[in-house]
């Protein structure tokens, strides 16, 4: 029997990072100590009152039943009361929260949604590559919004050709960044706002790191800028937040059009998160914050340990605000799937290759500042005794 796949899936992109991982899984195989710092997984435990609720949750019969398609409702207004504590923004939980199986989902999903053949959706370069991968499976054509160095790492809209912008329909940001590490400012999503409406745009925001913000700085919500609702969504995901990777849960929030659109299309694929995930993720939303700020001042030290060993040692480093990632510059000479070669085999030491997030990703790596800060040391004096 001849099997073919839809020409969906052959559109699909490249996973770039698998043969990432398999370089590093074959290095250990060799007895080789790899310090990883390529992945963005976290790595500490989910806080011990958040388990202790999921334990007690999954004890009652009554979570280990279909939850409603759209989610608890109970969860929902957990989720719009938090976003008014953290980020004074209001939410109608009913019509304004849709309840994913994870951020990431949501990030696919919305293009499939929207899109079109013939569809034009601006993406950021570098970028989380998961966003192409719900491009490709609307069939829409994807324009990349170059961030660099000079520009703060922002897209520079008056750089995008006239004719791809008449197409555009939707377009993702993602502050603070992943890869890049770099923060959006107040007055750049006022700009977007303007841009967005200019243009009929439909804005998603990944606010993945949203919780994640250094030196005293609360990183913005593009949802706290007047009129954001009106042109867009945002996405957040409790991983980050509170060490929950795992459990999979994430929401998208704002225009109520496209909050429908979101719920309407996970009823064709899901029932739902499981009810006792869903409320032990009220647990974690409505409890003490505390956890939250003590693992954004972790991942600050770390920044510290590791960045501030690079800039002693000469290299040129931007101090990342915000995300757990740091944006490294290849040294001169290299691109950067071949420093990242370089550094697991001859410091045994695992990162990101730039260019993996895009063409304007040449000539950076990203490292995850996913270790205590004893290992990230030790990756700082590996990197530095090589010859490069």
């Amino acid at each position: 029997m001849n099997i073919q796949s839809a020409d969906r899936l052959r559109g699909l992109p490249t996973q770039f990072f698998s043969t990432m991982v398999a370089k590093v899984n074959a290095s250990i195989a060799q007895g080789h100590d790899v310090i990883n710092l390529g992945q963005g997984n976290p790595d500490l435990p989910t806080p011990a009152h958040i388990v202790e609720s999921l334990r007690q949750e999954v004890l009652d019969p009554i979570t280990h039943r279909y939850p409603p398609f759209s989610g608890l409702f109970e969860l929902k207004q957990a989720i719009a009361d938090w976003y008014k504590a953290e980020h004074d923004v209001d939410l109608d939980p009913a019509t304004e929260v849709a309840i994913l199986f994870g951020g990431k989902t949501g990030l696919v999903e919305i293009s499939q949604c929207l899109l079109n053949r013939g569809d034009v959706c601006l993406v950021p370069d570098p970028g989380y590559p998961d966003y192409w991968s719900g491009v490709a499976l609307s069939g829409a054509e994807m324009v990349m919004m170059p961030l660099l160095r000079d520009n703060s790492f922002l897209p520079d809209y008056s750089q995008i050709p006239a004719d791809k912008l008449a197409q555009a329909k939707l377009m993702f940001l993602n502050y603070p960044n992943n890869p890049t590490s770099a923060v959006a400012p107040r007055a750049f999503y006022e700009d977007t706002v303007r841009f967005a409406e200019q243009n009929n745009i439909v804005v998603a925001s990944d606010f993945a790191y949203g919780a994640i913000g250094f030196d005293g700085e609360k990183p913005v919500s593009f949802l706290q800028t007047p009129g954001a609702k009106e042109v867009g969504v945002e996405f957040y995901t409790l991983s980050k937040t509170y060490n929950m990777a795992g459990w999979r849960v994430g929401f998208a929030l704002g225009n109520q059009e496209v909050i429908r659109l979101i719920n309407l299309i996970q009823d064709h694929y899901y029932v739902s998160l499981p009810a006792f995930i869903q409320r032990a993720s009220v647990t974690a939303l409505s409890s003490s914050q505390e956890c939250v700020r003590e693992l954004a001042a972790t991942y600050q030290r770390r920044r510290d340990v590791f960045v501030g060993g690079l800039r002693e040692a000469g290299w040129d480093v931007l101090t990342p605000r915000g995300s757990f990632f740091t944006w490294v510059p290849v040294p001169k000479g290299f691109k950067s799937v071949d420093f990242a070669n370089t550094l697991l085999e001859q410091a045994h030491v695992m990162v990101a290759p730039g260019v993996g997030f895009g063409p304007s990703g040449e000539g950076y790596v990203r490292v995850g500042l996913l270790t205590d800060e004893a290992r990230l040391q030790e990756a700082v004096d590996r990197m530095c005794r090589i010859s490069l």
